[in-house]
């Protein structure tokens, strides 16, 4: 898509950033984007096939390293973000995972905060370091903590834009001044944020966003996938030193040097053409159709679970036998946070809420979620239905972590009608 189009709004941009690509190859002119259900694709002749796999042609291959479906999500996504090009993955998961191997090896270490969600704590605190790759988790906040945290086998500092535990809104501008000054770059999770609809770490100064699109982005709940973002704006070869495989010949691509050959998105093309190709957490374009069809219905989307989340999480503040209530659109949570400088201001706080009972017994918790009958007992995020969990068992032990409530209740808000969301708390909440 000509970058002049950007000037149109996100909520256009969603529905026809990238659709030119099939186009392109096919001249079909179909309105919605095909499936190309294909593993391979022809080539013009020996040269145009070698062209393809050096990156010198932008056509298509094998479906591991690209698809037509796919480009049109990738285009979509990066350009809701702000960034310079995108990469889709099977999942939330191998997005993550591309995303740190495509910057830290063996020997090295990457900085995150401690209040990311569990399955990232997990990745990091147990299977990195099988891979030679340590992590340091710090309080986000504690700007001097992050500084101090790094050291010159730093690769990258990793943060939520709105973290999992305690919805809590990190300075990502000033994590991003610390964070270059050291010459590492900003990586942002933005899963909450909605393809930049709620927030757009880029603006911020971030300079890698990945997504587990199986969320808000797909919002159907039906396939996994997820995304990596690169902003095309941090400098790899005053970084030469950190960065050596993106910016010296690559054994493993017959020596190329990929910021030499492809600039300001050589990070993005180096997972694609090295990782992707080698390891092979590639999305499939049927994951990618539901995805594209998320995005065409995102931003309304987001905006009735936001109306709802904030109706919810008013409700339960007023209600006797709630204790703690954090939502990033309550006053009393405004009043301590980065939301102004940070989120939409369209009352677009997210869909995710956290509240606690006056009882602080987690077996109370349980009982609640389980006495729901609309809501649903899940761990699940950004469905239609709305889900409720009891997520916290354990988590005191996170180093960085001060106080965390193991009786917390983790509500993602679907998109039923407001009314009988809490309507099915209020019910629920009579056995307590």
């Amino acid at each position: 898509m000509p970058d002049n189009d950007r000037s149109l709004q996100f909520e256009s941009l969603s529905i026809h950033a990238g659709k030119d690509v099939h186009n392109v190859h096919t001249g079909t002119g179909a309105v919605t984007t095909p499936i190309y259900a294909s593993t391979s694709f022809t080539f013009n002749d020996s040269q145009h096939g070698a062209d393809i796999f050096a990156g010198r042609a932008e056509d298509y291959a094998y479906s591991r390293l690209g698809n037509p479906t796919l480009s049109v999500l990738e285009q979509r996504v990066a350009v809701l973000e702000g960034g310079a090009a995108a990469l889709p993955a099977a999942s939330g998961e191998a997005a993550r995972w591309m995303a740190i191997a495509g910057l830290a090896m063996a020997g090295e270490n990457i900085i995150a905060a401690a209040t990311i969600s569990e399955d990232a704590y997990t990745h990091f605190k147990f299977r990195f370091p099988s891979h030679g790759i340590s992590v340091k988790f710090v309080n986000i906040n504690d700007i001097d903590a992050v500084r101090n945290a790094i050291d010159e086998q730093t690769r990258a500092i990793y943060i939520e834009s709105i973290s999992s535990v305690s919805l809590e809104i990190a300075d990502i501008e000033v994590v991003a001044s610390v964070a270059h000054a050291a010459g590492v770059p900003l990586v942002v999770d933005n899963t909450a944020g909605a393809a930049g609809y709620l927030i757009r770490p880029i603006d911020h100064g971030a300079d890698i966003v990945i997504h587990s699109s199986s969320e808000w982005i797909t919002g159907s709940g039906t396939t996994e996938s997820g995304l990596i973002v690169d902003s095309g704006k941090f400098p790899w070869k005053e970084n030469q030193d950190r960065f050596p495989h993106l910016t010296t010949p690559s054994p493993g691509y017959h020596g190329l040097n990929f910021v030499e050959q492809f600039g300001n998105i050589a990070y993005i093309l180096y997972i694609r053409m090295a990782i992707l190709r080698d390891v092979g957490p590639c999305l499939n374009p049927f994951a990618a159709a539901f995805a594209l069809a998320g995005l065409a219905s995102l931003s309304p989307r987001i905006d009735r679970h936001n109306s709802n989340a904030l109706a919810l999480a008013k409700w339960l503040e007023g209600n006797e036998k709630v204790g703690t209530v954090i939502f990033p659109g309550l006053y009393s949570y405004q009043a301590t946070s980065q939301v102004a400088k940070y989120l939409r201001q369209k009352e677009g706080y997210g869909a995710i809420l956290h509240f606690t009972l006056k009882t602080s017994k987690s077996e109370d918790a349980k009982t609640l979620v389980g006495n729901l009958k609309m809501v649903g007992f899940s761990d699940g995020l950004g469905t239609a239905q709305s889900l409720a969990y009891v997520p916290y068992a354990g988590l005191a032990s996170r180093p960085g972590i001060s106080a965390v409530d193991d009786a917390t209740i983790r509500v993602s808000v679907g998109l039923e009608h407001s009314d009988d969301i809490i309507e099915d708390f209020k019910k629920a909440l009579e056995s307590i």
